[in-house]
């Protein structure tokens, strides 16, 4: 029996591993989705509202399962509007498979419609871009582009003309040099392993430091017991970049939770005061929070070696998965007796909890954002699946959702793109039904793809999306403030209500804007049995003040209400307010 381009790619797909598929319909790939419905038994297709979401989708089911993503769009506009998550996934280190339609083979270049070059345009997206040329073609480039988005952990592309989709195995000759059956289906994940003089130079190192400290990112995720036991050894806390939040429990006496803009006083504290630094599975880009050059001694875990160093100077590399790697560095570090800079760094941490205890059960109205996340963390399962967008969003969500149990925990971490915490949602309901699910957005990010929420109907997707309206595009509005010093322009946001839109499109709808109110509406959408938006109303003028404010932030904030801020007396009073508190 013939099988056409489409079938043998589908199949492919399957027989590594593939059993979902997020996409858009389109006449480019028409042979494709007849594939997909004559293998309906094996392989799931999720249709969503915008071939973005689709790319987004596979972005965060490659995050939150570790395998391949895998997204689907026609030729021309569909291909384009793939970009942004796409990007995502490369600037992330996420396994995805994009694969998109083309025009008719033979009318490539001719200006014809949709006839956009999208393997040149996936020329930067994409690590491997190519063309499938027929039947005899498809598996070889298949295994390929599969090999390449799991091995460089980044995106791979396909694109196939649609009349070639639908050519079978009978309609053209195989050349004599390709030789059928000899490419294999087969990964193997195995990393590299540093030398034991490697090794021994960055036990070396850690033994005789005083004052440790590890920044622990994302390829620690599967690294919690060694990371812990480091830590014990080293007497030093871990400070977590965004994307490694679920690296270690936030109530674990090693951690003082986040860095950065949206991280914590005593992490950036612990970088600041260390002579010592163990960089283990991180990329995190932001250098002014690292330790000044000269300052600590480093040592840094990194998979990929043309990243070693990127971001800070480095003493010794270690190239290797971060599990193993630490593994074999555990038995040449010493426990160290002297505790003081870990203890120093759990006092500090002990009121920065209190702090944000204070923040987040506050009372007064309008509602402010952090006693939302506040008392959405108390409400999330140990096995809860959070997302959050991109903004002032992702601090409340830093710094209030506590991770524990068997939580998981990721947004746009290097492209920090707005839209992509429904879709991210879309992708970890689908690989985990049944578990909790929770998407944490501004208003102006999930106006980008609000589509979405039909998805989750049509799919009875029971994602809870826990929206912070302010009517305004609230981290453009601070860093305009503070960053530029000036007032803000062009960030007001027209309103919408959500929980109305929500039960338009067949979700539960709830609205919150009373403190005393939030856990109770929190807990009725947690149990509503669907999906379900919570539309919470808050304070525009609360700002996701750093950890550490430097003296230029201060400056440019003040010299933007001098220049005529509107409503900077209510937000000078808003901060004096928070300041006050805090003291008392």
């Amino acid at each position: 029996m013939s099988h056409t381009t489409a079938d043998l790619l589908v199949e492919r797909l399957v027989a590594w591993g593939v059993d979902t598929i997020f996409g858009f319909p389109g006449d480019g790939i028409n042979g494709i989705f007849e594939a997909l419905r004559t293998h309906q038994d094996t392989v799931r297709f999720i249709q969503v509202r915008h071939e973005e979401a689709a790319a987004f989708a596979a972005c965060g089911y490659a995050k939150y399962t570790g395998r391949l993503g895998v997204c689907l769009a026609t030729s021309g506009p569909g291909g384009i509007h793939l970009l942004n998550g796409l990007y995502d996934a490369k600037c992330d280190g996420q396994p995805v498979l994009a694969i998109t339609g083309h025009t008719f083979h033979d009318l490539i270049g001719t200006h014809s419609q949709q006839d956009v070059d999208l393997g040149r345009l996936f020329m930067d997206v994409a690590a491997y871009s190519e063309r499938v040329m027929g039947p005899a073609h498809v598996i070889n480039v298949v295994d390929t582009a599969v090999k390449t988005a799991l091995g460089r952990r980044t995106v791979a592309h396909l694109t196939i003309p649609k009349d070639v989709q639908e050519w079978t195995s009978g309609d053209e000759s195989r050349s004599a040099a390709n030789v059928p059956g000899h490419s294999a289906d087969v990964f193997e994940g195995d990393w590299p392993m540093p030398s034991m003089s490697r090794l021994k130079a960055a036990a070396d190192l850690l033994n005789a430091g005083s004052r440790v400290a590890i920044l622990a990112g994302r390829g620690c995720l599967g690294a919690r017991a060694e990371v812990l036991e480091m830590a014990d050894k080293v007497g030093g806390p871990i400070v977590k970049p965004l994307l490694g939040k679920g690296v270690v429990a936030d109530d674990s006496l090693f951690t003082t939770g986040g860095v950065g803009l949206l991280g914590t006083a005593p992490s950036q504290d612990a970088m600041e005061e260390c002579d010592t630094l163990l960089i283990a599975g991180s990329s995190f880009p932001y250098l002014e929070f690292y330790p000044k050059p000269g300052q600590a001694r480093t040592i840094q875990i990194e998979i990929d070696a043309t990243r070693t160093g990127l971001r800070h100077a480095v003493d010794v590399g270690l190239v290797g998965d971060c599990r193993d790697v630490l593994g074999a560095l555990l038995p040449l570090v010493a426990r160290k007796s002297d505790r003081s800079f870990l203890e120093k760094a759990q006092e500090r941490m002990k009121r920065w909890n209190t702090l944000m205890e204070l923040r987040g059960t506050r009372t007064d109205l309008p509602l402010k954002p952090q006693v939302v996340a506040h008392q959405l963390n108390a409400l999330l399962r140990d096995d809860a699946i959070v997302s959050a967008d991109s903004g002032t969003i992702a601090t409340w969500a830093a710094r209030h959702i506590q991770m524990r149990g068997t939580m998981q925990f990721s947004l746009s971490g290097t492209l920090a793109t707005m839209g992509n915490a429904v879709p991210y949602g879309i992708g970890a309901a689908i690989a985990y039904p049944g578990r909790q699910v929770v998407s944490i957005v501004g208003d102006g990010g999930f106006t980008m793809l609000m589509g979405e929420v039909a998805t989750l109907v049509k799919y009875a997707l029971p994602v809870k999306v826990i929206i912070f309206k302010n009517d305004v595009l609230g981290m453009i509005k601070w860093e305009q403030m503070v960053l530029g010093g000036t007032p803000q322009f062009g960030v007001q946001l027209q309103p919408i209500d959500f929980a109305a839109y929500a039960r338009a499109c067949g979700a539960g709808g709830f609205t919150v804007s009373d403190p005393a109110e939030v856990a109770s509406t929190l807990r009725q959408a947690l149990d509503y049995p669907g999906p379900a938006i919570v539309e919470a109303v808050v304070d525009s003028n609360e700002p996701p003040l750093p950890g550490k404010i430097t003296t230029d932030q201060a400056w440019n904030f003040t010299e933007a209400l001098v220049k005529g801020e509107r409503g900077g007396w209510e937000i000078f009073k808003t901060v004096l307010e928070n300041k006050i508190r805090e003291v008392v």
